[in-house]
């Protein structure tokens, strides 16, 4: 029954990232034919939702991220490096799902040993000994899933608190 659950939520998010990248202008891979000295009028059909989205996330940066990135900055050097490596462990399990999903196999194999290694010798992923044995990284997200799958990117929108993003990549975040 769960499974049955999952697999009708994954249904809805391909339908749904499908029908927002339909809506998107003929040209979906950004490419707009202008005339030589004579732009054209450029039609943002979000215009008016980005332009207020980036407004939020403008006066949210001046308010939280930046006292927050200022008051992270102050922590010791090891303690940072920790953390980022600790959430690059993280961010495995995304990557090694869309590997399988994108057909790349070898990659998900030295994403998994990563994850292993660096959750048990690396302690929790604190540390990176993965990438001193020669495993390096490469996240992928669902968004470039979609996007080897074919799915075109859709209109150029701005989140509130993501910030800029396009429906097939919002897709993928979700």
């Amino acid at each position: 029954n769960i499974r049955m659950h999952m697999i009708k939520k994954f249904a809805i998010i391909v339908i749904t990232t499908f029908a927002l990248t339909s809506i998107s202008s003929a040209s979906s891979d950004g490419e707009l034919l202008l005339k030589k000295n004579e732009p054209s009028e450029i039609k943002d059909c979000s215009e008016k939702f980005n332009r207020a989205s980036f407004a939020l996330n403008n006066a949210l940066d001046g308010i939280l991220f930046k006292p927050v990135a200022s008051a992270y900055r102050v922590l010791p050097s090891p303690v940072r490096s920790g953390v980022s490596n600790s959430l690059d462990n993280l961010s495995n399990l995304i990557t090694i799902p869309n590997n399988i999903l994108q057909g790349e196999m070898k990659k998900a194999g030295v994403n998994t040993g990563r994850l292993l290694i660096n959750s048990t010798i690396g302690l929790l992923g604190f540390f990176d000994p993965a990438s001193s044995l020669g495993l390096e990284s490469e996240n992928e997200d669902f968004g470039q899933t979609l996007s080897v799958w074919g799915v075109p990117s859709g209109p150029y929108i701005v989140l509130p608190f993501l910030g800029p993003s396009n429906p097939r990549d919002f897709t993928g975040l979700l």
